[in-house]
């Protein structure tokens, strides 16, 4: 092996389950019945990378890719608008709010606005999902030319 130890992988039966989106009950089953390899370490079953390969006969993942979590990003941000006036913020906060009252899907979109009638100014605070603050963005640009 050229001086260089190769590292054994282990998976945990919840680890197995999850990869396999099977049951952790299911799993345990698998190896009581010895259709999944398993070594017992302690009170709790170990599988190796290569007999979960072996059993499913696809190449596995590593336990460590295996056990991170989805990655979620999301944005906050804060969009300063000034010399407005109080019918351009009622009409741009309401065009605001629908567009977010009519989103569907998983990217979550919530907005904020203030606005200081003494200095003609508009803040709106938006927290969101890349792709759906994108849209967002883009949709404040393409309207604040078209006020007053």
């Amino acid at each position: 092996m050229d001086g260089v130890a190769r590292q054994q992988l282990y998976y945990s039966v919840e680890q197995v389950a999850d990869l396999l989106g099977l049951h952790v009950r299911t799993v345990r089953g698998y190896v009581r019945e010895g259709r999944l390899k398993a070594a017992l370490v302690g009170r709790q079953y170990r599988i190796t990378h290569e007999d979960l390969e072996a059993f499913t006969g696809l190449p596995a993942p590593s336990p460590a890719r295996a056990a991170r979590p989805a990655r979620h990003t999301e944005v906050s941000g804060i969009v300063q608008i000034d010399a407005i006036g109080p019918g351009s913020v009622d009409r741009l906060t309401n065009l605001l709010m629908a567009a977010v009252a009519g989103r569907h899907g998983d990217d979550r979109l919530r907005v904020e606005s203030v606005h200081d009638r003494e200095r003609a100014t508009l803040k709106i605070i938006v927290l969101g999902g890349l792709d759906a603050t994108a849209e967002l963005l883009r949709l404040i640009d393409s309207v604040i030319e078209d006020l007053e």
